[in-house]
């Protein structure tokens, strides 16, 4: 028997905000609120085949890049348009070194945390 991520745990100075931007990239709903923390899943919840993503309050501000990132693939459009979607939402071009000939975008979420959205899209 192995082991499956069923969470992931982000400190963040606005749980709300960060929880809402993730909704709309990743088309979450908001499963749980307790002691400022917010939980947000897939329409099933919690347990099915993808994790929730829980932010938790915290008044530390980030200062280095994460050591884990998200990579997403846009569901239902190229990728040019979900960047176009992302940018939208909130999402900001970031530079971490990359050489400009990579098939993937490196962006932020409103709180500064990398994330990579890749060329591919899947169903």
């Amino acid at each position: 028997m192995a082991c499956r991520i069923s969470e992931l745990i982000i400190n963040s100075q606005e749980p709300q905000r960060l929880a809402a931007f993730w909704c709309e990239v990743l088309d979450f709903h908001v499963l749980d609120t307790d002691d400022g923390a917010v939980e947000i899943g897939p329409a099933e919840g919690f347990g099915g085949l993808q994790p929730t993503l829980v932010f938790v309050p915290s008044s530390e501000p980030k200062t280095a890049p994460l050591r884990l990132h998200f990579d997403v693939n846009a569901t239902d459009r190229d990728q040019d348009a979900e960047l176009e979607r992302l940018l939208k939402l909130g999402a900001r071009p970031a530079d971490v070194g990359q050489s400009g000939e990579a098939s993937w975008h490196v962006l932020t979420d409103p709180e500064g945390n990398e994330f990579c959205l890749l060329r591919s899209r899947l169903s």
